[in-house]
Order: structure tokens, then C-alpha cells, then sequence
């Protein structure tokens, strides 16, 4: 059963950087690929950035230019390095596999911007 840990949000003010971390288990992390989501109250949920097994990068219009992803085979670990962050990042930000049929959902990690 795949597990997803994710890790690392917090409260910080407008311009300020965080790193998430996301940890998947249960599965061949590296055959996979992995994107961060976020979900803002009353919005629905949303793929921000994405990495492919071979390293792949693509990233919403909202955040190309300030969030980079990055994945670390080694320690099944997927990160998140959001940078110039803006109180419209505000969110619940979750990692989930990008397949057909996804794992459920992780707990989630909240970023909170203040302005």
C-alpha cells in the first residue's frame, strides 16, 4: 500500500521561501511520477508543479518561476522549493504518484502567506 508523508509548511510572511518534503513508500518511487498539489479553502484541488521518472519538470502558470520540484531517488522523496511566496499560495499543499488510479490522499502539509 503506498504511503505519502508529506512535510515541511508553515507560517512565513509575503516573499519569504519554505521547502516541503514529500516521502512515498509501497512503491518503486523512482518508476513514478510524482506531483505536489495544493487545495485553498472553498477551491478545488490542484496540480501546481510535476516530475516525471526521468526528471521532467512542469509547472502551473501561478507559480513557473518561483517553485521548483525536485525528486531524490535515493530517499523515495519528492521536494517542493517555493520561493517569492505570495498569500495566494495559501493552501494545503499534498504530493500524490500522477497514474491513472492514484493513491489516497497523505495528510498534507499547510502553507500559510501573510501579507
Amino acid at each position: 500500500q503506498v504511503q505519502l508523508v508529506e512535510s515541511g509548511g508553515g507560517l512565513v510572511q509575503a516573499g519569504e521561501s519554505l521547502r516541503l518534503s514529500c516521502v512515498v513508500s509501497g512503491t518503486t518511487f523512482s518508476n513514478n511520477a510524482v506531483g505536489w498539489y495544493r487545495q485553498a479553502p472553498g477551491k478545488q484541488r490542484e496540480l501546481v508543479a510535476s516530475i516525471t521518472s526521468g526528471g521532467d519538470t512542469n509547472y502551473a502558470d501561478s507559480v513557473k518561476g518561483r517553485f521548483t520540484i525536485s525528486r531524490e531517488n535515493a530517499k523515495n522523496t519528492v521536494y517542493l522549493q517555493m520561493n517569492s511566496l505570495k498569500p495566494e499560495d495559501t493552501a494545503v499543499y499534498y504530493c500524490n504518484l500522477i497514474r491513472v488510479f492514484r493513491p489516497s490522499w497523505g495528510q498534507g502539509t499547510q502553507v500559510t502567506v501573510s501579507s
